[in-house]
């Protein structure tokens, strides 16, 4: 089924005092895939900046700005109609032996490394590696995101952006990026590549055309299987088409919606408001 959807993204940062300058990065303009067509798409700042907008190493559309003006507050607004469109796919499906060629694991580095961050520690990692022992790529995929369904509770504020994949482990709590990180740690240590996608999810099944809803931002992976194929733990299902992607990287620290620094204003609080609108 294809899916007209509005989204809405407001953040930002108020200031305890006045910043006199700031250097900031955007990353919320969804992508154009084929199974995404971008009708229209917009980014709205204030105060006026500078801009720069370019595409990053991963594919990501960035919008990079300044603002040199004295400022109490960043406001950041990102307006875009998507059409999605998922029709169901059968992976070509890749083998062990696929997977450990040189050449392909050359190519496949750094959605293969597993950095501290996304490291979820011994016992996730030997569970992977003993799955995968006895089954093919995609089905260790799935025993190991079963596992981590069974293990990680969906926690809404009990970690932040730099929570380390195992301590979501040993937790049993946190939120959509955190199961991502989890999952991608222990798939790349068997020598599964995956990837890190950010993006939005319409929170209703059943929306009524032309009715807002609040929502937010949302995490997902994509993992190789003769393809890049996408799986979202924290909802047991494939992307479908109330999935909007945004972003792809190693991990979130590859796709925040908004990254900067600022000089002044002492301490800063952010704000975020996202709004779906299904169009038909």
């Amino acid at each position: 089924m294809t899916r007209q959807i509005r989204i809405v993204h407001h953040t930002g940062y108020a200031y305890a005092g006045s910043v006199v300058g700031s250097h900031n990065e955007v990353r919320m303009t969804p992508r154009a895939s084929r199974e995404q067509w971008v009708m229209n798409a917009r980014i709205d700042i204030s105060p006026n900046p500078w801009v720069l907008s370019y595409t990053d190493y991963w594919g990501t559309r960035v919008t990079a700005f300044e603002i040199r003006e004295k400022h109490a507050r960043l406001n950041v607004t990102s307006t875009a109609t998507v059409e999605v469109t998922r029709p169901p796919v059968v992976a070509p499906g890749a083998t062990w032996d696929q997977l450990r060629d040189a050449r392909f694991t050359d190519g496949m580095v750094e959605m293969l490394s597993v950095s501290e961050h996304v490291d979820p520690g011994e016992e996730l990692c030997g569970y992977a590696a003993s799955v995968a022992g006895g089954v093919s790529p995609a089905e260790t995929v799935y025993e190991v995101i079963q596992r981590i369904r069974q293990q990680v509770r969906y926690v809404p504020g009990v970690t932040h952006v730099q929570t380390r994949a195992r301590d979501v482990w040993t937790a049993g709590a946190g939120v959509c990026q955190d199961m991502v990180h989890v999952a991608i740690g222990a798939l790349r240590t068997v020598g599964i590549p995956t990837r890190y996608v950010s993006g939005y999810l319409m929170p209703s099944s059943n929306p009524v055309p032309g009715e807002p809803r609040k929502a937010a931002s949302h995490a997902w992976l994509q993992y190789w299987d003769g393809a890049w194929m996408g799986l979202d733990p924290t909802n047991d299902s494939m992307p479908g088409e109330f999935h909007v992607e945004v972003g792809i990287g190693r991990d979130y620290s590859d796709v925040p919606p908004l990254r900067g620094i600022y000089s002044g204003g002492g301490a800063s609080e952010m704000y975020v408001e996202v709004e779906m609108t299904v169009l038909g």
